[in-house]
């Protein structure tokens, strides 16, 4: 099938080459064109924008930043809408407010369009040993057209409900994510201000009944020398999912204190200055406001 594909950043960097090795043909976008060199060396067309990659293809996929970012890609005068053929299907997989997925997919209704919220559960890493979730809202009958080609990203693949209800769900996905992440960081700096050694801490925890997927790549990223060197997913990327998550609580009248005080671990972070590292960064912030002396290996 004709694809296209907007925002190559790391998600859309794990996702094309998937499509690709499924036999799809991408056409794909981004605003920096040098982050699509990887993947045009490895089959991938470019387009000269959204509008572009969405003219001849069946469905057209966007993995962005926020909000804003989604509608000027897909409702701009150059976006995805403007060259998606009738009955065409957009499939929306950026974290984004529930409220403003439903308003594009309005649009796109209203143009005889579709659009399909379907973000994923997953990192580049997940991505890449193929154990990628894919949560996907809007028309069902939609959902079960495009349903194959989502297998191609990854196994699992979840019918949610009605449009915006995907998102909404991997909201509050991340927000225990991002909770399970901050709390174990804490766990860990409070043994190590204990007199056990941090690998120690981190090797028994990881074998406890605490230990979880998430947890398993990411706890070694807080021993000496295993921070990465390239984010995963930075504390600004993160924290704009948990305010996401904390405004939609806010809306829905759900408390969420735990979610909130991890927002705040991450604002910490950011005041040290070290908001550059992966978000599992905040266990260096436990140590130093612990009274701890600063990490060498985390300016």
């Amino acid at each position: 099938m004709k694809l296209g594909f907007i925002g190559l950043g790391r998600m859309g960097q794990a996702i094309v080459p998937r499509l690709l090795a499924a036999g799809h043909e991408v056409t794909g976008w981004n605003r920096r064109r040098a982050r699509a060199e990887p993947l045009l060396a490895r089959g991938m067309r470019w387009a000269e924008s959204p509008r572009a990659a969405a003219a001849g293809a069946g469905i057209v996929f966007s993995s962005v930043t926020d909000t804003a970012a989604v509608r000027a890609v897909a409702i701009g005068e150059d976006g995805v809408l403007a060259g998606l053929a009738p009955g065409g299907v957009f499939v929306e997989m950026s974290t984004i407010s529930p409220d403003g997925s439903r308003a594009i997919a309005a649009e796109f209704a209203r143009a005889g369009r579709h659009m399909l919220d379907a973000p994923i559960s997953g990192s580049p890493i997940t991505l890449a040993e193929g154990k990628a979730s894919v949560m996907v809202g809007g028309d069902r009958g939609v959902f079960e057209r495009v349903e194959p080609v989502l297998r191609a990203i990854g196994p699992k693949v979840t019918y949610i409900g009605a449009s915006g209800l995907a998102v909404q769900l991997k909201l509050a996905i991340n927000h225990v994510l991002i909770v399970e992440v901050i709390a174990f960081c804490e766990g860990v700096a409070l043994a190590e201000k204990g007199g056990i050694p941090r690998e120690v801490a981190v090797d028994a925890m990881l074998k406890s009944v605490v230990a979880s997927p998430v947890l398993a790549y990411r706890g070694p990223f807080i021993l000496e020398g295993g921070m990465p060197a390239v984010a995963i997913a930075d504390v600004d990327m993160q924290q704009k999912d948990i305010v996401l998550s904390l405004e939609n609580a806010r809306r829905l009248g759900s408390p969420a204190p735990l979610g909130a005080a991890a927002s705040e671990m991450m604002n910490a972070c950011r005041g040290l200055g070290i908001g550059h590292h992966d978000f599992a960064i905040a266990h260096e912030a436990y140590r130093i406001l612990g009274g701890q002396p600063r990490s060498p290996d985390r300016a």
